[in-house]
């Protein structure tokens, strides 16, 4: 049981934040879009988790891809 409780903790600590930087972006609640995912999930049979999944995977390359930096001298 401590097994699961440690993974959900990761998995809830450590996400991609798929659906937070999707509403800021739509300029809509995280917990709308959240709700839409699980209620698309329901309908396709799974198939919006990995939609949700391949956005994480975008979102994370994007942000490895394109990072502020504050200087010249940080390259």
């Amino acid at each position: 049981m401590k097994l699961i409780h440690s993974i959900r903790h990761y998995f809830e600590r450590h996400g991609f934040d798929v659906s937070s930087r999707f509403a800021d972006r739509l300029g809509m609640r995280a917990t709308n879009v959240r709700l839409f995912f699980i209620y698309i999930s329901f309908v396709t049979v799974g198939l919006s988790f990995g939609i949700y999944l391949t956005l994480a995977f975008l979102l994370k390359l994007k942000d490895m891809v394109y990072t502020k930096r504050s200087s010249v001298f940080d390259l």
